[in-house]
């Protein structure tokens, strides 16, 4: 299975994207990242990227690490929206977190309505509530259950101004 577009647009509209390296919000520092949410060794203070690469990087890492990723960990049936929100949700947290989540265990056992609740778990960074948080992980929720990721972003955007 691929990224839809409405998994594209949710993690697009979440990530932002930036061409100069930023550290993690939350910490102040480590992990550095760039382009749409690009993190790991290769990304330090300073890195300057083009518009291109910050799009190929994010391509690349879909296919290579989290679309297949999410497909492992998925031993039910899953509809397109339930993998685009499963695919932006791991792009987010990691696939281990996603793979050791209640949330996945739900999916897993059909219980997709539990499942569903899981997402406003996942607020939290450096054990602070982010607002930012609190909106992606609503959107994906949304998405998740089946809407279309405009509406689930100006869903997450009122219930979170």
């Amino acid at each position: 299975m691929k990224t839809g577009p409405d998994g594209i647009k949710l993690m697009h509209h979440f990530e932002s994207c930036r061409l100069k390296a930023y550290p993690d919000p939350a910490t102040g520092g480590d992990p550095w990242t760039i382009g749409w949410g690009e993190t790991g060794a290769h990304v330090y203070k300073g890195m300057v990227i083009t518009q291109e690469q910050a799009d190929l990087m994010f391509e690349n890492r879909l296919q290579r690490e989290f679309e297949p990723g999410v497909q492992a960990a998925i031993t039910s049936g899953c509809s397109q929206r339930q993998f685009d929100a499963l695919v932006a949700f791991a792009f987010n947290v990691g696939l281990g977190n996603l793979r050791s989540s209640t949330l996945l265990r739900m999916h897993n056992a059909g219980r997709y309505e539990d499942a569903a609740q899981q997402f406003n778990r996942w607020d939290k960074a450096a054990g602070k509530v982010m607002k930012g948080l609190q909106r992606r992980r609503h959107a994906e929720k949304c998405v998740y259950q089946g809407s279309e990721a405009g509406v689930a972003i100006a869903l997450a955007l009122a219930a979170f101004p």
